[in-house]
Order: C-alpha cells, then structure tokens, then sequence
C-alpha cells in the first residue's frame, strides 16, 4: 500500500474511531433486529446470501459493490463507517485487503464478529508463482516475503468450505436464526457439490490440458482443482499491464509448441496482449475467449440475477468449449 492511500486510510480511521465511541456499547443486532452484514468481495457476499436465505433477518452490504477491482479498491469514509457500525464482518485477507488492518485498529466496535477467509484456508493457501515466460512486476517483493494468490473465490471446492465458516459466524451472531442458516447451507452445498463434479467431467474428458492467458492469471486455485496446467503474461495480482516481446514470444512460441486454438483474457479486458501473442505465432486464426475472475461484479450484475454459481457455470462452459 503506499504511503498516500495508508495515510488517507488513517485519516478517516480516526475520523471513524471517534464516530463510533457512541453506539460501541449498543446491541450486536440492529434496532430493526436485523443482523448487520458486511462482505468486501462478490463472492463473500453473495455465498452469505445464499446462506440467510430468503428469511428478513440480515441486511447484507456488498462493499464493492460499484464494480471497481478489488485490487483498486480504497475504502471511502463511509465504508469504514459501516464496517465500523456492523455486527458481522467478511473479507478474504490477501494484499489487497491490507487495509482492513487499519479500520479495525480503530473501531471502538468490540463486539463485532470478524471472519478472515485466509485465516480458514490456513495451509491450504496457495503462493503467487511466477511461470515460463511470466512477466516480473517491477515492485516485486523480496524473496524472503511471501505473497498468496488472494483469488481464493475461484474454487468450487474452497468455496464449499469457506461457506461452512460463513454459516458457523452467522449463527454465532444470531443464534436464533442458526437452524436456517444451517438448512440453507446444506442446499447450496449441494449446489456447489455439483458445480464440482461438472468442472471434474469437463477436466476428465478434455483433449487438451493447458490454457494460455494473455492477462494477469488469477485462476490458479481452480486450475489446481482440476491438473490443468497454464501460462500467462502475468501473476494474478500483477500490477504491469505492459508485456515484453520477450513474454509475447515466449507464449506464442507455446501457443504453437502445444497447437493451441484460443488465447484467454479477463472481463473487462481488452485483448491487446492476446492479439500479439496470436499474430507472433504461427496460429494465425486462434481464438480469444474470456473467463471472468469475479472481481468486478457490480450491484447492477447482482439485481439482473448474476450469482456466484452463474459465472463459475460460465467458466465451466467456456473451458469446455475450448478444452
């Protein structure tokens, strides 16, 4: 984080901490006797969602709501409010939520339940790696600090287990509510257990087993789920947009080596980067798919009826027309 944006995180901190000296001693639930719910991501909010179900007990916040990238993202003055004013608060934990440090230094909210989704995944997180012909950011940390890949929302499989701990916060929070929380868990389980053995048909049966992004690769819990392998033109949470000849050569010269038909990019990507990784190789007709990474879904996707297992559905079906 840079020292501008940690200083205005500071800043409305303190702003925030004095704000809330008078309601930290209020009830954990809200005077409507609604429980006050606050999600940092898509994924988080929308898997709590599914969670609490259609009953009228929790008002859930998608705090990203805007759509912006989660790696852009700086908290407003009134983000830091509600999360300061919630009974529960959800976030993933990786370097793009660093800040979340900052707000809870400075809430004088001691009774909320805090749930950090890397704290869940403990072992089972995995570290940013940097592949063949992967572009080097030019911050890159040290080699004695270690960064996890903070896309942990893009595995069916993690997403099973995170919702286990959602649902266990959520009925600590209101127990009286707990037996719904725990029903509707069960059902989206299933739903999830499902979506599971679809991608591991998809995987089974495929011709091919790499795919070659021309982005930043966030996907590589859900490659990993499935032995897929991949190359790309930079690390998930990247912050270079520029790819060297040196990058494009190295992945039109695989494009070619494993007679590839289709180069990926992100939503909200334009294809540049896989454009020249196509025309430097002899696959002149290649295709350009694209598979969303969940990390800019606005509130106008979430009131047309987008959902978690819509775009993880999406993935799978465009993964199966390419593979």
């Amino acid at each position: 984080m840079n020292f501008f944006r940690k200083a205005l995180i500071l800043t409305a901190a303190a702003i925030i901490a004095a704000a809330s000296l008078s309601s930290c001693a209020e009830s954990h639930v809200n005077g409507d006797g609604k429980l006050s719910i606050v999600c940092t991501n898509f994924s988080e909010y929308d898997w709590t969602k599914n969670i609490i179900g259609s009953a009228d007990c929790a008002d859930i916040t998608y705090l990203l709501g805007s759509g912006v990238d989660i790696h852009n993202y700086q908290p407003s003055t009134q983000d830091m409010l509600t999360i300061s004013n919630c009974d529960v608060f959800i976030y993933s934990g990786g370097e793009s939520e660093t800040w979340v440090d900052d707000v809870m230094k400075n809430t004088r909210n001691n009774g909320i339940k805090i749930l950090r989704l890397f704290d869940v995944l403990g072992q089972n997180l995995k570290e940013e790696e940097t592949k063949e012909g992967m572009e080097h950011d030019e911050d890159d940390k040290h080699d004695d600090d270690i960064e996890y890949d903070e896309h942990i929302w893009l595995s069916v499989k993690n997403a099973k287990f995170l919702c286990g701990s959602i649902c266990n916060i959520l009925c600590e929070a209101d127990p009286s509510n707990a037996a719904a929380y725990r029903s509707n868990l069960d059902k989206y389980e299933k739903e999830l257990e499902k979506l599971d053995e679809e991608y591991t048909k998809m995987a089974d049966t495929s011709a091919e087993r790499t795919i070659i992004v021309g982005d930043r690769f966030p996907f590589r819990y859900l490659v990993d789920d499935y032995n897929i392998d991949y190359y790309a033109a930079f690390a998930g949470c990247s912050a270079e947009t520029n790819a060297s000849f040196e990058t494009i050569a190295t992945l039109a010269g695989k494009l070619d080596e494993l007679k590839l038909r289709t180069v990926f990019i992100l939503e909200n990507s334009d294809d540049s980067i896989a454009r020249s990784i196509i025309d430097n190789s002899k696959s002149k007709n290649a295709n350009i798919e694209k598979l969303n990474s969940l990390q800019s879904v606005n509130k106008k996707n979430v009131d047309s009826g987008v959902t978690y297992l819509s775009l993880m559905e999406e993935n799978l079906e465009t993964l199966k027309k390419v593979l």
